[in-house]
């Protein structure tokens, strides 16, 4: 390829590196020739999707040399039902990533503003730079909790898009009705806040906020939700948005015609209609955040409390060099210093035999480390 031709290329896209997920079992296993590895990085349910699911797949198997559904019209269905929320008001994405792109490519010209929390999910930064957006960020206050105020001094009239995760990833904290309220009150009215819910069907705070209510009463947002967490069908893509009809109708503009496969679609109606499975999985999760953070706790460690399937907890150590001895452990997660957060780690909770897994590959690494210091 001539120099010529890369020329070519936009500027804006130089600033940005390729997203470095975490590292695959199969990696791991390789490198350090192990036999055993668990991975604890991702923050993927490991219970699996619902049987209900997984029979739905398997049943639609015989036509995947068919054109998926382009308007994914019984998935939407099932979410109005759902959410009761009519369908003219959901557009189905190929996972949160695609819609965060989408919503970028509908709305940003090159200089405009986006607000985002720091730190919270990378994949704002990417939609924004895309479209040679300006990236405005606002950091988290104490216990990364989220400054509303903050945020709210730093929207301006070029402000387009502002991002509230919550529970926010990687720290776990959320917002609260009574503040979220409050701010979107006070929200400029040419701003769309954009609620990232990606693990909503987690929380069990009973003052936590909820983003269909808001979009029920008229509020200017835009929610976005996944199956990738709770239904545990990450590796299928699939997410979705919840917003104004008029906003739908203009971020279907860029929409690709069949963005989301037939497998993904199917097996998303088959995980709203399977209540069993979540609650099992809630439970799960729940006896999960006792069990790691009391080993934590007994190792002297302090952690964010989280209405997640994650945790992220203060090492009081190098975390880049404790991620490595965990990962020569066999066990993986994510470093606090790629995250945006140095000096913390996040996990994954899994199941029972994996956070004892990690426990005690912690108590070991934590003893090698703090011999050192």
């Amino acid at each position: 390829m001539s120099q010529e031709i890369l020329n070519n290329v936009r500027k804006n896209l130089q600033a940005i590196t390729p997203y470095a997920p975490g590292k695959p079992i199969s990696d791991v296993k390789r490198e350090y020739g192990l036999e055993d590895v668990i991975k604890l990085a991702s923050n993927e349910n490991p219970a699996g999707p619902s049987p209900k699911a997984q029979e739905a797949i398997a049943a639609a198997l015989w036509s995947l040399h068919r054109y998926p559904d382009g308007g994914a019209v019984d998935l939407k269905a099932a979410l109005a039902a759902t959410y009761h929320i009519p369908t003219g008001q959901i557009l189905v994405g190929n996972g949160s990533d695609e819609c965060i792109k989408m919503v970028s490519e509908t709305f940003l010209n090159p200089g405009d503003e986006v607000v985002v929390p720091v730190p919270s999910f990378s994949q704002y930064w990417f939609g924004t730079q895309v479209m040679d957006g300006t990236l405005v960020q606002v950091p988290l206050a104490d216990g990364f909790e989220y400054d509303l105020d903050a945020m709210l001094t730093a929207v301006t009239e070029r402000t387009k898009l502002l991002y509230l995760c919550t529970p926010n990833n990687p720290t776990g904290t959320y917002l609260r009705k009574a503040e979220l309220r409050n701010f979107l009150d006070k929200v400029p009215s040419h701003v769309l806040v954009i609620l990232d819910e990606a693990y909503a069907e987690y929380v069990c705070a009973e003052d936590a906020a909820n983003g269909i209510d808001f979009l029920r009463e008229g509020y200017n947002v835009l929610v976005m939700r996944t199956f990738s967490k709770m239904y545990a069908l990450a590796a299928l893509r699939i997410g979705y948005v919840l917003c104004r009809e008029d906003v739908v109708h203009e971020i279907n503009r860029v929409r690709e015609p069949f963005n989301v496969n037939t497998l993904a679609q199917v097996a998303a109606v088959a995980a709203l209609g399977d209540a069993e499975h979540v609650e099992k999985n809630r439970a799960m999760n729940q006896a999960g955040y006792e069990q790691v953070t009391a080993g934590l706790t007994a190792l002297g460690f302090s952690y964010i409390p989280t209405q997640a399937n994650f945790l992220l907890f203060d090492t009081k150590l190098n975390d880049k060099e404790l991620f490595q001895l965990l990962l020569e452990q066999g066990v993986i997660t994510r470093s606090g210093t790629a995250l945006g957060a140095p000096g913390y780690l996040r996990v994954t909770i899994g199941t029972k035999e994996e956070n004892q897994r990690f426990l005690t590959a912690l108590e070991l690494v934590v003893s090698q480390l703090r011999q050192k210091v």
